[in-house]
């Protein structure tokens, strides 16, 4: 764990299991909900960030997922990370998001840069991510923090999601 003015980032527990589904799901509306039709946009929703999943995803872990780690500011979730192990020496950064109204006051750096550290003491030298082709939110954070676009494609379950591959050595 760590503190640094006012934010406390750590590994997440069950005790955040509820703030980590309402950033998680702030955070994809408003990244994505201008993007999608409504209907999408909350089957997703549904189906990601519901509370029981969430907490199956805090208490069990594997080489492939190594939970949610949390930026807290107050003693509430203000952010939330989660990826794992896709490969010798590679690490994946599956879901990541910011309460909107938190965005662009460095937490997120904060939280990107603890969970970096925690990938790289597990081994891995290359973080990948995708993000939505017209991410307007994340793309430019992503690409300011040393991540380069690999390739893109056409994601299962939207026929207008092309999701961008990037790539970082650290």
């Amino acid at each position: 764990m760590t503190k640094t003015e006012d934010i406390t980032l750590k590994k997440a527990g069950s005790e955040d299991v509820s703030g980590i589904a309402r950033v998680c799901r702030e955070g994809w509306r408003a990244t994505y909900g201008y993007l999608e039709d409504e209907a999408y946009v909350n089957r997703v929703i549904e189906e990601y960030y519901n509370e029981d999943r969430i907490l199956k995803e805090v208490t069990e872990f594997s080489d492939y997922w190594h939970g949610y780690f949390v930026a807290k500011e107050d003693g509430h979730v203000v952010g939330a990370i989660g990826g794992g192990t896709t490969g010798e020496e590679t690490g994946e950064i599956f879901v990541f998001y910011m309460d909107p109204n938190k965005r662009n006051l460095g937490i997120g750096s904060q939280l990107l840069n603890y969970y970096t550290d925690y990938q790289k003491s597990l081994g891995i030298k290359k973080q990948w991510l995708s993000a939505q082709k017209d991410n307007e939110k994340g793309i430019p954070f992503y690409e300011a923090k040393g991540f380069v676009k690999q390739s893109e494609k056409v994601s299962e379950g939207s026929d207008k999601y092309i999701s961008i591959r990037y790539m970082r050595e650290i």
